[in-house]
Parts: C-alpha cells; structure tokens; sequence
C-alpha cells in the first residue's frame, strides 16, 4: 500500500465482523467456504462474499483441493500495515489531502475586523491562541523590545496589550527580562551575539540579564 486510498480500501476490508472472524479463522488453519459458512454461522453465497473482499486486498488466496476451493490467509499485508500505521514519518502524510489552515482561517474571519483589529478575544483557548499567533507575526524576529515598543506593535490588534504580552511569554513564543522591562521572540535570535535593540541597526545589543 503505498497511498491513501490503497490504505482505505484495505481499512474497509477489515470492517465487518464476520470478515473479522473469518480473518481469525485462516490465521487458525485453512478452510473451505462450507468450513467457514458452519463456523461463522452464515450461508455460503455470504462467506464467498466476504473472501472476495478479502482476497481483492491480499489477505486471502486459494488453492484447489480435489473439488473444493481451500482459502488461507497471507498476514504480509496485516504486517504491513501495521509498520506503515506505527511509523512516525507515514502517519502525518495520512492528512496531505487536508486544508490544515481552515480552522485558522476561519477564526480570522470571525475575529478579526476589516481594519486588522481584534473584535473581542474568543472564549475557547483554541480560538484565541489563533489571535495569539496572528499577533506574533508583527513582532521582528531578533530585535528586542522594550514594554512600550511592543505595546505599540500589538495595539494595531488589541487595546489589551497586556494580554497579548501574557500570552507570548505563557506559551514560549516570547522571553522576558526579571523586571519585564524588555521582550524578545524565543525562536530567532539576532545572532549569536544576542538580540539587537529595536532601531539599533545591524550591531548586537546585550540584553541586560
């Protein structure tokens, strides 16, 4: 199985119970569709079905025997699945058809108005952390802020300045000297020297710890 819907298809094999049993059966020993019908407690035409689903995605196949067709069962793909489905790096590719910027996008829409300003904060954290993170773009990477500069970069969304500030520092997105005199982002520092000082120019400015 190498795409989602590869993927799918074999899921929705494995979605019947009787499919189940029968699955569970063949990892017992082979057996014939009449063996499987008795045992499942279904009619033949059924159990026939059911290992059509089954043998159309691997799991099953059939030798003859005299005049009976004898199913067994092929665990590789179950295997398969299994590593695809326990792999860190398969896993987040399963969401490449999603619009993972909807949520985000909608928030947006609802809270922020035409002039780019906050209308009100939402009350699930959810949602608020979307205006939260909107207000982080307008804050430089690698510049440090003193209080009033970066109440002057957030008030162009929110009045309540303090609880933008709160909420960068809260979530990591921003750090802080002790007295609170000065911010900066947490993820990109000027250079190694330490942030810059908004209006320094190119020349790193310590952070007084």
């Amino acid at each position: 199985m190498t795409h989602r819907d590869d993927l799918v298809t074999f899921l929705k094999a494995l979605a019947d119970a009787n499919r189940l049993t029968i699955v569970g059966l063949l990892a017992r020993a082979p057996h014939t569709v009449e063996q499987l019908a008795a045992a499942v407690g279904v009619g033949s035409p059924t159990v026939s079905h059911h290992l059509k689903r089954l043998t159309a995605v691997g799991l099953v196949h059939a030798r003859a025997d005299g005049p009976y067709s004898v199913y067994a069962l092929d665990p590789a793909p179950l295997h398969d699945l299994a590593r695809r489905l326990s792999a860190d790096e398969e896993l987040p590719h399963l969401a490449d058809a999603a619009d993972v910027g909807a949520f985000d996008r909608k928030v947006l829409a609802t809270f922020v108005g035409p002039d780019g300003r906050f209308v009100a904060f939402p009350a699930q954290a959810k949602k608020s952390m979307v205006l939260v993170r909107h207000a982080l773009t307008a804050v430089e990477p690698g510049v440090v802020y003193s209080e009033r500069e970066l109440n002057e970069v957030l008030r162009r969304f929110s009045d309540d300045t303090a609880r933008l500030r709160r909420a960068f520092v809260d979530h990591g997105f921003m750090q802080r000297t002790p007295d609170g005199a000065r911010y900066w982002r947490s993820d990109a520092p000027a250079d190694a020297g330490g942030p810059r000082r908004v209006g320094a120019g190119t020349g790193p400015d310590r952070e007084p710890g």
